[in-house]
């Protein structure tokens, strides 16, 4: 279980680190495009700019898109314990708590560190599941809290949006730039290429990351509880009644304990989570191995 946690860490920071460079490589293509070679180290820093107002507000927009309503300890004791008790179980300081009014078993953390973190639960998974089950899902989400996720989860989803940006500037620059010249010509070649191919390389970084990040939360939940098997039944539970939100929108999508996106869709296509058979064969797995 050690080896597993310190193995997806060591693969995470491998793909931030080349999400970086993407990043880094689009400024300098999107600066020779404009004929301004020297405005790359300013497209960086704008980009770092808004990587920083991501990384404070991120939680707050998570939480107003999603509907969640804050609750206090009297509203629902329940969850409000097993929150308690796995905060202090980890070391923790205690979360806000927050419920959104969904039937569908769902539950998502956010915030950007330890003191300004947030747990959030849907009707639905208080509904049916069992408190061993429950305690699994938050123990996963305060995996999360644990472990930084939430963290690298906005920055990730910062440099997405990011990329995106770049790319449609390129793909407007190789339209309508001057291509009197071969070099012209071979800027439109590469700027359509890479304002077409750059968003998708971004996306499947964050699937990638996001992916990690999931089994990495899923180990440290398990070790919290001492009971992988609560997890593993959790998950199983949610792969019965399934996982997708009545309010549902992709920009949030990856925060989620499980995918909250309709199946079917082009964007559950690019899902940012591993399939709930291989999370399941993984826990028990750990739990054989313990």
């Amino acid at each position: 279980m050690y080896n597993e946690i310190a193995s997806n860490k060591r693969k995470t920071v491998f793909i931030m680190l080349f999400f970086v460079l993407f990043v880094g490589s689009l400024g300098w293509l999107l600066g020779a495009g404009l004929g301004q070679p020297r405005l790359t180290p300013y497209i960086l820093l704008g980009s770092l700019v808004y990587v920083i107002f991501s990384y404070y507000n991120g939680s707050k927009m998570a939480l107003a898109i999603s509907g969640a309503q804050e609750i206090k300890k009297q509203d629902n004791p329940r969850l409000w314990r097993i929150v308690e008790n796995l905060a202090i179980t980890e070391g923790l300081p205690m979360p806000k708590v927050y419920i959104m009014d969904d039937p569908a078993p769902n539950a998502f953390a956010t915030g950007r560190d330890y003191n300004h973190s947030v747990v959030c639960a849907t009707t639905g998974l208080l509904d049916i599941m069992t408190d061993a089950e429950l305690e699994g899902v938050i123990g996963h989400e305060l995996g999360h809290v644990k472990n930084y996720d939430i963290r690298v989860s906005m920055i990730a989803f910062a440099l997405v949006v990011i990329i995106g940006f770049m790319a449609d500037i390129l793909l407007r620059l190789s339209w309508f730039r001057d291509n009197d010249d071969n070099g012209g010509n071979v800027f439109v070649i590469i700027g359509i290429a890479a304002g077409i191919l750059a968003p998708l390389v971004a996306v499947m970084i964050q699937m990638a990351i996001s992916r990690k990040r999931e089994y990495l939360a899923d180990a440290t939940g398990a070790l919290s509880t001492r009971y992988p098997e609560g997890l593993a039944s959790a998950l199983e539970k949610i792969g019965k009644y399934g996982s997708t939100m009545k309010k549902q929108n992709t920009s949030t999508a990856h925060l989620f304990f499980a995918n909250p996106l309709k199946k079917g869709s082009i964007a559950s296509l690019f899902s940012t989570h591993p399939p709930v058979e291989e999370r399941v064969r993984r826990l028990r797995a750990m739990e054989s191995n313990h």
